[in-house]
């Protein structure tokens, strides 16, 4: 019998040569990291993803906007806008579960109010 030879890996397709197309697919690529760096607790990661979307935005900023997305577009933007929402609602949860642990430790503190006195002269 001869020797059939397997892929280690399918071949990733081809890459539209649409510079909107390109950028949603690694914003999409970078949400998907910062999530992990999410769930991770990473401080560097989640640094370095915020970096990269800062970058993809700019560059999506250069795009502009198009009257006319077709299917594919239209589907990679709303899945980084969906990945964007889930992400900012895990950074929310989880800001919100540091300030209660704090407030548990100390109590809540209160700044003292600032108070401002005409200076007579």
């Amino acid at each position: 019998m001869p020797d059939i030879l397997v892929p280690a890996y399918l071949p990733a397709p081809a890459l539209s040569g649409d510079p909107l197309v390109c950028n949603l697919r690694q914003m999409i690529a970078v949400l998907e990291r910062e999530r992990q760096a999410l769930a991770a607790l990473d401080a560097d990661r989640l640094i370095g993803a915020a970096q990269d979307k800062e970058a993809l935005c700019d560059a999506l900023a250069e795009i502009g906007p198009k009257e006319l997305l077709d299917g594919e577009t239209r589907s990679l933007a709303e899945t980084a806008r969906q990945l964007n929402e889930v992400n900012r609602r895990v950074r929310n949860l989880l800001a919100a579960n540091v300030a209660a642990r704090i407030e548990a430790l100390g109590g809540r503190r209160r700044m003292p109010r600032a108070t401002y006195v005409p200076v007579r002269g």
